[in-house]
């Protein structure tokens, strides 16, 4: 089982592997997720995804949006329970993004759970999102 006390190495390390994947890298992000085919990511670029390959396939085509970037977190809120935790943070990115040459800043709301998983902690979901102020209730109708 892995222990609530090793959770924020691992959240220190997953932040490095963001950092990462702002570069272009996916590899050590895909390295947290959990095997397993409960896994979920919900994304700006693609509807929420189900199952290790598809989340796997899903990162692939992410991380070619971004490159020469850097990501900075603040955290918001952390639950930790024995086989279960949760993080709210905002990620603040710098990166080139699509095929623009300028180095752009944007900010996701990101929420992450983990669980314990092979006597580690793992990524079961991950929900980003550039939403970070008020919006008018009519935002949520689709166009």
């Amino acid at each position: 089982m892995a222990a609530a006390d090793d959770l924020d190495q691992v959240i220190e390390q997953y932040h490095q592997a963001l950092d990462e994947f702002s570069r272009g890298n996916p590899d050590p992000v895909k390295d947290f997720y959990s095997g397993r085919d409960d896994v979920a990511i919900a994304n700006p670029f693609f509807p929420l995804t189900r199952g290790r390959e598809q989340v796997v396939a899903r990162l692939e085509r992410s991380v070619q949006n971004f490159r020469d970037g850097e990501v900075g977190f603040q955290n918001v809120v952390k639950w930790v329970s024995d086989e279960l935790a949760c993080i709210v943070e905002l990620e603040e990115w710098r990166t080139k993004v699509g095929g623009r040459e300028e180095v752009t800043p944007f900010t996701l709301r990101v929420t992450t759970l983990f669980r314990a998983e092979g006597g580690g902690w793992k990524v079961v979901h991950r929900h980003a999102d550039p939403i970070t102020t008020a919006r008018p209730a009519e935002s949520v109708i689709p166009e």
